[in-house]
């Protein structure tokens, strides 16, 4: 009985691995998705860029450039050095942090001094854009797309997803990277 059990297992087992034809990968199209996605983040997109555009109409105060990194800027003050940051300098900088009606999300006291190695940090691609074109003693208001911030996550905080922002930044100081080691 013990050996019949056994073999019947053994026959099983044998013919159970025999399959002539292999499965064919299970496939699920997600081009929809995609294009839905794509589709979704090009009006996101254009619609801040008007938002922006508008803001920069209104304000006929100042002077404000697109930058080739797809935000605008405008000098609160600027200095007449002449070097900008490079990759691995140490820069000192403080910043506020805006909504686009004009309501503080963070205050400069709030942010304290912030230290940044050049290249070698994280921190949003806007800021580090904008931060290399800036001088020692700039101050300077930026106009970013929320995609250039912290885009369709926010910062889990008090800035939400998707939401352009205004920064003014103020460069402090700058040491280049042979000065700093």
């Amino acid at each position: 009985m013990k050996n019949s059990f056994y073999s019947l297992i053994l026959v099983l087992s044998l013919f159970s691995c025999v399959n002539p034809t292999p499965r064919k990968p299970v496939t699920r199209k997600t081009s929809s998705f995609m294009s839905k996605s794509v589709d979704f983040n090009k009006s996101l997109n254009s619609s801040e860029e008007m938002v922006l555009k508008k803001i920069i109409e209104k304000d006929t105060a100042h002077t404000y450039i697109a930058s080739s990194s797809g935000f605008w800027y405008t000098y609160n003050f600027k200095s007449p050095k002449t070097y900008s940051p490079k990759f691995g300098d140490q820069i000192y900088y403080t910043f506020e942090v805006y909504d686009l009606d004009g309501s503080i999300i963070y205050g400069k006291e709030e942010n304290g001094l912030q230290s940044y190695v050049v290249d070698k940090q994280e921190i949003v691609e806007g800021l580090r854009n904008g931060l290399k074109l800036m001088h020692e003693g700039d101050s300077i208001t930026f106009l970013f797309p929320s995609h250039k911030m912290f885009g369709f996550s926010g910062d889990e905080n008090k800035i939400g997803i998707n939401q352009p922002l205004v920064y003014k930044v103020k460069l402090n100081k700058i040491n280049k990277k042979n000065e700093s080691n």
